[in-house]
Order: C-alpha cells, then sequence, then structure tokens
C-alpha cells in the first residue's frame, strides 16, 4: 500500500506520539527498524502518519521503547484502531484540511476549553452570526466556497447534542459580546443564544469582564481539547493565516496556565449570564 499523501491531524498525532517514544528510548530510526524487523524509511512513514499502524504494531513499539506508561499506550492503541468516517469527511474535497481537522478534534475530545477575546466561540455561534463573520472576508469568497464554510461551522455545534457530548467551558471576553457584527438584531439574537445554550449541562459560559485589570495573552481564539490522557490533550490556535495544532509538552503547559489566568479574570456562571442579558437589553 503506498503512503499516504495527505494524512489528517489525527494520524499524524499518532505518529508523532509514536516518535516521542522513541526518541525517549534514545533510538534513531535505524535502530527502531531493526528492532521491529523493519528498515528506517518504515519507521519515518509511520510517524509522519503516511502508513497506518495497528493497535498490535503500538503495542509492539512500545515494548521495544520500553514505554511504562500504559495509560498513554492505551490510548495510542485506541487511536490506532479509529475505523470509518465522521460526518466531516463529506467536505474532504472541498474544503482544506485544517477545518476538517478541528470537527475532528472536538469530537474526539473528552473536554474542551475556548478562549475568545474578539467572537463567540464557533460551537456556540448562531447561523446569522457565522454569515456575518463571514460576509467581509478579505478576499471575498465565492459564494458557493463561502456557503460551504457557513454550512460546515453550524454543523460543528452537532457535538453539543450528543448525550456524551465533551463539556465545553467557554471564557469570552466582554469586548467579543459587544461587537455588533450583523447588526443590532443579529448581535441581540447572539446573545440571546448565548444565554439559552449555556443552560445545557455540558456547556460553560464565562466572561472576562472589561474592568479586569490584568494582561489575557489572547488575540487569536484558542481551543484546548482534552485527551484521553493528559499526553493526547491539544490546543488549536486560529488565525487570518490559517489554524495549527500545538502539543508539545512545553505548549500544553504554557495554555493550560493560560487558561487558570482565565479562570482567575472570570466573573461566575451567574455574573456572566447577568453581564451577557445587560448588554443584549443595551443593544
Amino acid at each position: 500500500m503506498p503512503p499516504r499523501s495527505n494524512p489528517t491531524a489525527r494520524q499524524a498525532r499518532l505518529g508523532a506520539e509514536l516518535r516521542k517514544l522513541r526518541e525517549a528510548a534514545g533510538l534513531n530510526t535505524t535502530e527502531a527498524g531493526a528492532l521491529l524487523g523493519g528498515n528506517q524509511a518504515q519507521i519515518s512513514h509511520i510517524e509522519a502518519g503516511r502508513w497506518g499502524v495497528s493497535a498490535a504494531r503500538v503495542r509492539q513499539f512500545a515494548v521495544h521503547y520500553e514505554a511504562s506508561n500504559t495509560q498513554l499506550v492505551d490510548a495510542l492503541c485506541a487511536m490506532a484502531e479509529e475505523r470509518g468516517k465522521g460526518w466531516w469527511d463529506e467536505y474532504r474535497s472541498v474544503l482544506a484540511p485544517g477545518f476538517l481537522d478541528v470537527a475532528e478534534l472536538e469530537h474526539r475530545a473528552t473536554f474542551l476549553r475556548s478562549l475568545q477575546t474578539v467572537t463567540i466561540p464557533g460551537l456556540l455561534q448562531t447561523g446569522e452570526y457565522v454569515r456575518a463573520i463571514h460576509r467581509d472576508r478579505v478576499p471575498p469568497l465565492p459564494p458557493a466556497v463561502n456557503g460551504l464554510r457557513v454550512e460546515f461551522r453550524l454543523k460543528r455545534s452537532q457535538v453539543l447534542d450528543r448525550e456524551d457530548s465533551p463539556p465545553l467551558e467557554a471564557f469570552i471576553h466582554e469586548a467579543a459580546l459587544r461587537m455588533r457584527f450583523g447588526g443590532r438584531k443579529v448581535t441581540q439574537a447572539q446573545l440571546a443564544y448565548l444565554r439559552e445554550v449555556s443552560g445545557r449541562p455540558s456547556v460553560t459560559v464565562r466572561v472576562i469582564p472589561f474592568a479586569y485589570e490584568g494582561f489575557i495573552e489572547a488575540t487569536q481564539p484558542v481551543l484546548y481539547a482534552g485527551g484521553p490522557v493528559e499526553e493526547l490533550d491539544t490546543v488549536r490556535l486560529d488565525s487570518a493565516l490559517g489554524g495549527r495544532s500545538l502539543y508539545a509538552d512545553a505548549a500544553l503547559r504554557k495554555y493550560r496556565a493560560q487558561f487558570e489566568v482565565a479562570d482567575r479574570a472570570a466573573l461566575g456562571i451567574e455574573e456572566s449570564l447577568q453581564l451577557i442579558h445587560g448588554i443584549e437589553r443595551e443593544l
């Protein structure tokens, strides 16, 4: 079977974690290939996500690498055994891979934490709000492409409708609540929906008020997705130039600390809802 030309973020992540285990064992790809009855090229393809790997093969890697974190190894085996396509795969030929990677990340997460300073988190946006923030893109998108992106954004929120939906804790700066994307009525409807969806057991919305005098280092949207074990957590950053996923240990520590700052800065749940309602009534 030829190597994959474009592995998904999920496939690349499994390979990256296997590479971490190999490097922790002090082995290079040639040495690992010799231990496992293969060669350097095979190990490189697996670690780049270009070749699939079975759970049995993952356990073989773990034995030769003397990996002692059994929970991590079990989680990697589960990743290797994932089969079937998600709803996002319907868009694979029409949207850039980054869009699909976010949807799969949310789908597989054990919990989600979002930090936004300019816009409402994507999973909590109304249809009109989504259309409003896509309307003035530079350069403008063809109507068909724009429509697909809006449709895809709204479908992502289905993850919150599942019986086993991952808990979502959304930290939203007051500035984002006061932005009038789409005009007064669109903003009012968005704020009303934000209050409504926060009534779900799995959704928590907390506002960082203008009154907070500290610095929140989040000039771009941050999504923290929990994995089955802490080592498989992922940070997703979005910008005008596209998104990227971070999962190096140092990056995960940094963003865990950043969410601790947000937790201290944000109002309580009831106070947050009162502020959202107050802004809604002011419009």
